[in-house]
């Protein structure tokens, strides 16, 4: 807390009032304000959040939200659509769902959680507790470790994209999985809300060539008669849509 306090200070110093503040987020914050889960930040748990943000930010007003909705959020004003579905593959699985513009399901009732709809009963066991969730089979670090047990030792993320542009089967083994499952959530999610657009983005998503083609062709394999899926698009924002999407909530805006 320190820190960050003092890095804006560092950053506000000698300048204008600020005229909004937009924080996004991969914590779970309930409609108190507080941080009821972080899986991968354990100790943050039980922080009152809303009042730390007023502390640090007094006099200006503050929007926060999970970061995979407000990626959401960005990603469809970038793309000019009133109705999409976000996935974010990184170091977790972030997603949201943007329904006639706005973000579902909306403020004070949590997040989207796409990456905890279970994929598999029975699949890998996820940060969160429970089994095959998407996240414990499609984020990053999942599919360095699928690749690791085929390999037999353990893969960085470079090697990963090398061994993807050989053809290398132990790296298309992985990333074919990951795309299938990915393809898996995302169809079953646009059956409910009938998305216009089906958008894959997230940092190791970015760095993977051909990455984001592989999980379209397994949502077009999902079709069912009458029922076209919708298009799969890369984020045309890359890494960066939550940032955008923090942007967006301090104009006011999502």
């Amino acid at each position: 807390m320190r820190e960050l306090t003092a890095h804006i200070e560092d950053m506000t110093g000698g300048r204008s009032r600020l005229r909004g503040v937009g924080i996004a987020l991969p914590a779970t914050v309930d409609a108190g304000g507080i941080v009821s889960a972080w899986p991968n930040r354990p100790w943050w748990t039980g922080l009152d959040l809303r009042a730390l943000l007023r502390d640090l930010f007094p006099a200006t007003g503050v929007r926060f939200g999970d970061d995979g909705d407000l990626a959401a959020v960005a990603e469809a004003a970038a793309a000019g659509v009133r109705d999409a579905v976000y996935v974010g593959v990184g170091t977790g699985i972030g997603g949201g769902i943007v329904s006639g513009g706005r973000s579902l399901p909306g403020p004070d009732r949590g997040s989207c959680e796409l990456g905890h709809v279970v994929v598999d009963r029975s699949g890998p066991l996820c940060t969160c507790g429970r089994r095959g969730c998407l996240q414990a089979e499609a984020s990053g670090p999942a599919v360095l470790r699928a690749a690791a047990r085929t390999l037999g030792r353990e893969v960085t993320y470079d090697e990963l994209v090398r061994g993807r542009a050989a053809d290398a089967p132990w790296a298309c083994a992985a990333l074919d999985h990951a795309a299938a499952v990915l393809a898996t959530a995302l169809v079953g999610a646009a059956e409910l809300v009938r998305p216009e657009l089906l958008v894959v983005g997230g940092g190791f998503a970015a760095g993977l060539p051909g990455f984001v083609t592989g999980v379209a062709d397994r949502v077009a394999e999902l079709a069912r008669p009458g029922h076209p899926t919708p298009p799969v698009r890369p984020a045309v924002l890359g890494g960066l849509s939550s940032l955008h999407g923090a942007v967006l909530a301090a104009r006011g805006l999502a």
